[in-house]
């Protein structure tokens, strides 16, 4: 949950970055730094842990200067300590960034750099674009173009400001893809870059947000936007109200909509300091597991409501295929109804993104009784659910305002996938090089779903021809399955359009029955290993005549042919596939519901914490 400010004009730069960081705090607190040019030279101060630190830092020995930048840092790559937090300085002291994201593709940029001479300070991916800046301002090159030649090295989705102490009239930031957005903010002689609006809104109502692939030159006179490719854009200059609550939403009609885009970072914020990519291995330290208390476990039941009921179903498939543990997954409030076999060698895990889930409480309760471990997986951190829990993991996705949830299901997600391979490696149950393919693939994610927002306007269109739908049937399979009754709440929740999800395989024994030109049928059939299964009930829906809407794997000519409209999503590995298929199904319901005029954040008779049975 990282953060980014930054300023250029008159006044000096410290105390409006130090403030601007204070506001962010809550999107990063393991470590903090700004840099300010003073006198031609870059001055920098940062410190591991709360930004207090760092604001001590800074009264001790205090930098001036008109043009600064500065980061709160939720750690990535690299543990929380001074050496690894922003910003990040290159060779020569020249050059200094800050940066949200992953850098996908860092260890082999990082060894071509090593070989050409470049010495490493830190453990983080972000010193690899620092350097690559530097290597393009050696041969000749502007800071604009050096950054902008860097960033097309890249893999991955990304947040980045830049500043030169040799061209100090100029900030550059840049976003690729929905790592964090960037927005700019103008005032008379003076210019302000952030993360997020809170961090700026004192000082002016005047914004432009970055799109995906545009970078900014910013200056003390304004600021010029253009495409990661040089093509010049007019900034689309935006007035944000001073209202909290429209301010919280800055460029989105609903907490919704911007809780979908938010995935890429609460994504990018949920593998951040539990996974080591140089060593391929997960770390969970909160979840307190034992090698002897795994390999002692027999069973694990996994505990949830709704949308979080889900995720865990798909948490069952990557935890037996993984960790070969058995899994059951129960509906928090029939758990404790049907007398379960709970054991001292059973771990009770519950997933709730409040916390304070009456259900999923009780179900934690009865688990407690009876000698079992309990685990869970929360997102309000101090609820009863992490208080209550023997070991957890924090979602990290933030506030989720809207009641229809979005990031709290994705992100259980990846800890699901995380949890399965910790683990398995506890029991032995994979060996090095398998553990890590696995936690290689963890890096591709929050690209993957920028890349599934970044066809948004497809999914549009889709949900325009579908808006008058009364009823609609979604179909899945195996880690998939659960997408497909994920899909149909979200419709139901915010459209009050009638959606059952099913089964694929259920749909001879009574769904079928359903089908005629009326009812959409939404199939979920990427390329994983039940695709020719999936493909088969295509075929048999279009055969009565339904009308065929797939989530399918980009290039797939095959379902192009066969279904009436797709909803593209990357190739992705089988296992961290309902990651990106969701994101489609949420957007779909978002805007047949926005096309429907229906109050999307707060739909009719629900509520966000479900706090009585």
């Amino acid at each position: 949950m990282c953060g980014i400010v930054g300023y250029i004009g008159e006044k000096d730069a410290t105390p409006i970055v130090l403030n601007g960081l204070k506001r962010l705090e809550y999107r990063g607190y393991d470590s903090a730094g700004l840099a300010i040019l003073e006198n031609g030279h870059i001055e920098v101060r940062r410190d591991a842990g709360k930004l207090s630190r760092l604001a001590a830092l800074v009264e001790e020995s205090p930098p001036h200067g008109q043009v600064g930048i500065g980061h709160t840092r939720w750690a990535t790559h690299g543990e929380p300590n001074a050496d690894n937090a922003h910003p990040h300085l290159g060779m020569t002291g020249d050059v200094v960034l800050v940066h949200n994201g992953i850098v996908e593709n860092y260890l082999e940029l990082k060894d071509e750099l090593k070989e050409n001479g470049v010495v490493f300070t830190s453990e983080t991916d972000t010193e690899v674009i620092v350097h690559l800046v530097e290597q393009h301002l050696e041969a000749g090159e502007t800071l604009t173009e050096a950054v902008r030649a860097a960033l097309l090295q890249l893999r991955g989705a990304h947040g980045i400001v830049v500043m030169s102490k040799n061209e100090p009239d100029k900030i550059v930031a840049a976003r690729i893809g929905n790592a964090g957005g960037v927005v700019i903010g103008l005032g008379e002689g003076e210019m302000y870059i952030a993360s997020d609006l809170p961090a700026i809104l004192e000082h002016t109502r005047e914004m432009v947000f970055l799109e995906s692939r545009q970078m900014a030159v910013v200056t003390r006179a304004g600021v010029q936007v253009s495409t990661l490719e040089g093509e010049t854009i007019p900034p689309d200059v935006q007035n944000v109200p001073w209202d909290p609550v429209s301010a919280e939403k800055g460029e989105f009609r609903h907490f919704m909509h911007k809780e979908i885009h938010e995935q890429v970072r609460s994504l990018t914020d949920t593998i951040a300091g539990r996974v080591d990519f140089d060593r391929g291995c997960i770390n969970l330290p909160t979840m307190n597991l034992s090698p002897e208390d795994v390999k002692n476990l027999d069973r694990i039941y996994i505990i949830a409501c709704g949308t979080a009921a889900y995720a865990g179903m798909v948490g069952k498939v990557l935890i037996e295929r993984i960790a070969r543990i058995p899994v059951e997954v129960d509906i928090g409030s029939e758990f404790r109804y049907r007398d379960p076999i709970v054991n001292e060698n059973t771990a009770v895990l519950a997933i709730t993104q409040s916390g304070e889930t009456a259900d999923t409480l009780a179900a934690m309760e009865e688990g407690r009784q009876k000698g079992a471990a309990l685990w869970a997986i929360v997102n309000a951190i101090g609820s009863q659910a992490m208080r209550l829990a023997d070991g957890f993991i924090s979602m990290q996705v933030g506030p989720e305002i809207g009641v229809a949830s979005t990031k709290a299901y994705t992100a259980p997600l990846v800890d699901l996938y995380m949890l399965a391979v910790r683990l398995a490696e506890l029991r032995g149950e994979i060996n090095e090089w398998e553990r890590k393919g696995l936690v290689a693939d963890l890096r591709l994610v929050p690209d993957l779903a920028g890349r599934c927002l970044d066809r948004e306007g497809e999914v549009e269109r889709v949900a325009s021809a579908l808006v008058e739908a009364r009823s609609a049937l979604y179909l899945g399979r195996g880690v998939n399955m659960p997408t497909a009754y994920e899909g149909a709440l979200k419709l139901k929740e915010i459209s009050y359009i009638h959606a059952e999800g099913y089964p694929a395989g259920e749909m001879k024994h009574g769904p079928i029955a359903l089908i005629d030109s009326e009812i959409p049928v939404v199939v979920v059939a990427p390329q994983d290993p039940w695709y020719d299964k999936m493909f088969s009930q295509i075929e048999q829906a279009k055969a009565r005549g339904g009308r065929v809407i797939a989530v399918a794997t980009e290039g797939d000519e095959r379902i192009s042919a066969a279904a009436d409209h797709i909803l593209w999503v990357p190739e992705t590995p089988w296992m961290l596939s309902p990651v990106t298929t969701v994101i489609p199904l949420q957007l779909l319901a978002y805007h047949i519901a926005a096309l429907r005029g229906l109050d999307i954040d707060q739909p009719r008779n629900l509520a966000k914490s479900v706090t009585v049975e």
